[in-house]
């Protein structure tokens, strides 16, 4: 079975929504948190290693999204402005006060 999330597509992804990278020495996972007005919305682990192919699937569940739109974010088809009103949709990050001109 084909991998949805391969490890350049998580690297996007963690790139995208512009995740705090964390790597320690002896880990299997370099681990990824992505803040939102300081606030820390999701949290996943990108493998080390050279297999490119490993799979990440386990990434869209911990961003909030399902497979398909977790790849269209790593290839450029979502925006982060796209997910962030995602994520307020779905309740996980506060809805911006709208303030009026």
């Amino acid at each position: 079975m084909a991998r949805i999330i391969t490890k350049q597509l998580a690297e996007n992804i963690a790139t995208k929504l512009g995740a705090v990278r964390k790597s320690k020495k002896g880990r299997a996972h370099e681990l990824c948190t992505i803040f939102h007005n300081n606030q820390m919305v999701a949290r996943f682990g990108i493998r080390h290693g050279s297999e490119k192919d490993k799979g990440h699937d386990h990434i869209p569940g911990q961003i909030h999204v399902g497979p398909h739109d977790a790849k269209l974010l790593a290839t450029c088809e979502h925006t982060q402005q796209w997910w962030i009103q995602q994520m307020q949709e779905k309740g996980v990050i506060p809805r911006e006060p709208q303030t009026e001109e």
